[in-house]
């Protein structure tokens, strides 16, 4: 589609929704009441920029239901996203819901070279995560056959990728490392393996590390992107030219603003994503605050497709970490400590990367009076706590409890955050 026919599209759905939030979500009522913005006062794209942002918090302070725009007799599919405080984000979907996020990723499918003769061996977890399911009802679409393998259990993976000789991987871009190193350590390498495409996201990557995963898994590695409040993935991929992900942009109006002004970024700039879905019923947001960093690219991709592109993701506005795929924020952490006695609120999360899997270690201060307490009582709330900390974050960790005063202080903002993840891989290719 050309830009002036993608654009009039736009504008005639921006219009819909508009009318549909407003009149079917009392936060979107109220929202654009205030803002004098009426559904016929959409004529332009530009118009968009009357219409006030939605943020997370947003959506944290009308949990469960509150911005859902259909009855929920209508919804056909509940997932969440990752909560900071306990509170999730509820999203909904109805039939037609699911039948477009199926659409979408059939769509960025095809745009990495998948076809409908390949067998897709999804290694992503199945539950209240979209990526599993968007993924696999994407490539069903599509006409492949899916493998629903979900996570974990690695020896089991590669004993399906030997035996059922899929063509399609899909999981984060380390644990496709982590598989190739097992299937090395098994005597097995990509000529003993069907693979040939991989679809890979959830996580931050890099360019290195996708000629790594290509090298040793004998693939072509492509990346794409989405986030639950939009629709899960389906919102960009790439496609086999591996120059920027294709946005889908007659479903989602995508804006690329300065996140300090808010006026749009200019071109070339690192700016933030703001998005509005142009065609979901059930749960819908308008300008989206994704906190979400990159670059977008105007210029024609040489695989014809039409749409700007996006490049990876390459920072956020806010302190959310993406750990093994998962989204977590330090102050679940704090919140956690706060609500149990025992503990200071003094603690240091610290990533590393062992292999090409990361390690989450949370260390966290005890009061000096249990710490020199019996260790029955230090055990017990050592448990307590940890048991409280999975329940939160939904990743795996090793807890570490440590005196009073051990952590830094300063006057400054407190350091919660120790990344080792990037220094780790410097260090390890011999560069300062």
């Amino acid at each position: 589609m050309d830009r002036g026919h993608l654009e009039s599209l736009q504008v005639e759905r921006l219009r819909h929704m508009v009318r549909h939030l407003g009149d079917n979500v009392g936060f979107y009522k109220d929202r654009l009441g205030l803002a004098g913005v009426k559904p016929e006062d959409i004529r332009s794209l530009e118009d968009v920029r009357r219409i006030p942002f939605t943020t997370k918090q947003d959506l944290r302070d009308h949990y469960p239901y509150g911005m859902l725009a259909v009855p929920l007799s209508q919804a056909a599919r509940l997932h969440c996203s990752t909560g900071t405080t306990g509170r999730p984000t509820v999203v909904a979907y109805t039939r037609r819901d699911l039948e477009t996020w199926a659409e979408l990723v059939a769509r960025l499918a095809v745009g990495a070279g998948v076809r409908s003769d390949d067998i897709v061996h999804i290694a992503f977890g199945y539950g209240l995560f979209t990526g599993g399911f968007g993924l696999h009802y994407g490539m069903e679409r599509l006409g492949a056959c899916v493998i629903p393998v979900s996570g974990g259990n690695t020896q089991r993976q590669v004993q399906l990728l030997r035996d059922l000789r899929p063509t399609v991987l899909v999981c984060t871009p380390s644990y496709s490392l982590h598989l190739a190193e097992v299937l090395a350590e098994a005597g097995l390498g990509p000529a003993d393996i069907a693979l040939r495409v991989g679809l890979f996201g959830g996580e931050p990557w890099t360019e290195s590390m996708r000629r790594e995963i290509e090298t040793r898994l004998g693939i072509s590695a492509t990346d794409n992107y989405g986030l639950s409040e939009i629709i899960g993935p389906g919102v960009s991929g790439e496609c086999e030219v591996k120059q920027g992900m294709h946005l889908q942009e007659d479903h989602f109006l995508v804006e690329h603003i300065n996140p300090e002004t808010e006026e749009p970024a200019a071109a070339g700039e690192i700016g933030e994503l703001v998005i509005t879905p142009l065609t979901r019923e059930a749960f819908s947001v308008l300008r989206y605050r994704t906190r979400d960093l990159c670059r977008l690219i105007e210029e024609p991709c040489a695989c014809g497709r039409t749409t700007r592109r996006m490049t990876k993701v390459i920072g956020r506005t806010d302190d959310m970490l993406i750990v093994r795929g998962v989204n977590l924020f330090p102050s679940q952490v704090e919140q956690v400590l706060l609500d149990m006695g025992g503990t200071e609120p003094h603690y240091l999360l610290i990533i590393r990367r062992r292999g090409n899997l990361d390690e989450l270690e949370i260390q966290v201060e005890v009061s000096p009076e249990l710490f020199s307490d019996e260790m029955k009582e230090l055990r017990h709330m050592e448990r307590e706590l940890e048991s409280r900390l999975r329940t939160t974050l939904g990743v795996s960790f090793k807890l570490t409890l440590v005196e009073h005063r051990t952590l830094e202080r300063g006057s400054g903002k407190a350091k919660r955050v120790l990344d080792l993840r990037g220094y780790e891989a410097t260090a390890g290719s011999g560069q300062s």
